[in-house]
């Protein structure tokens, strides 16, 4: 069995004072998201570099009310929970053991700042309008954009955090990115110098 990566120094700098919780919640899915089907068996030698301090470095980004679509293991939900007490997070996701999983800990790492909403995005009601909508690797743009643009308030953002495709994946979503009205679409890149791994965000403000 592979062993959990050490916490990289990058951590503390990542969540501050809340560090804790964080190390808290890896160690959690170090410890049974194999199981329960929420990450695959090779994760945990880079659960803190691909995953925890991928979905951390974004927290900056976030303001206001922000839904996280496709939540799954709460990656990056519950890692921007964490580092971001002052935003008020929602997390959609369909699978009710995932919903579970969720449930759980936001409960065990006390994060008032969090509802958890078994949907799917598509489902959720249309009085819902956030001032973020965010996913992590969930699907392509060209399709994940109708699934997030119509939960984002008029003049909200869409921060979709993306692979190293991310560029491609703008050009092949211009026809959603015209329907939809997304402006100022960019990638932008974080972590360089302070993580192994960058992570590529897609921006974009909803019209």
């Amino acid at each position: 069995m592979s062993e959990l990566e050490a916490e990289p120094s990058a951590a503390v700098d990542l969540f501050g004072d809340r560090v804790e919780l964080a190390r808290q919640f890896t160690a959690a899915l170090a410890e049974h998201g194999e199981e329960r089907g929420l990450i695959g068996p090779l994760e945990l030698p880079r659960l803190w570099t691909r995953h925890v301090l991928n979905s951390a470095i974004a927290a900056p980004l976030f303001h206001g009310s922000v839904a996280d679509i496709g939540s799954g293991a709460g990656l990056p939900g519950i890692v921007l929970a964490i580092a971001r007490p002052d935003v008020r997070w929602t997390l959609i996701e369909p699978m009710e053991r995932r919903t579970t999983w969720l449930t759980e800990q936001v409960d065990a790492l006390g994060l008032d700042n969090v509802e958890v909403l078994r949907s799917r995005a598509e489902d959720v009601p249309a009085s819902s309008r956030f001032d973020v909508v965010t996913a992590r690797a969930v699907s392509a743009l060209k399709t994940l954009i109708p699934l997030t643009a119509p939960l984002v308030r008029d003049g909200g953002e869409l921060t979709l955090l993306k692979g190293m495709n991310a560029a491609n994946e703008i050009d092949a979503a211009q026809k959603q990115i015209k329907k939809f009205r997304l402006s100022d679409v960019r990638v932008e890149v974080l972590g360089e110098g302070v993580l192994p791994e960058i992570t590529r965000v897609v921006r974009a403000v909803v019209r």
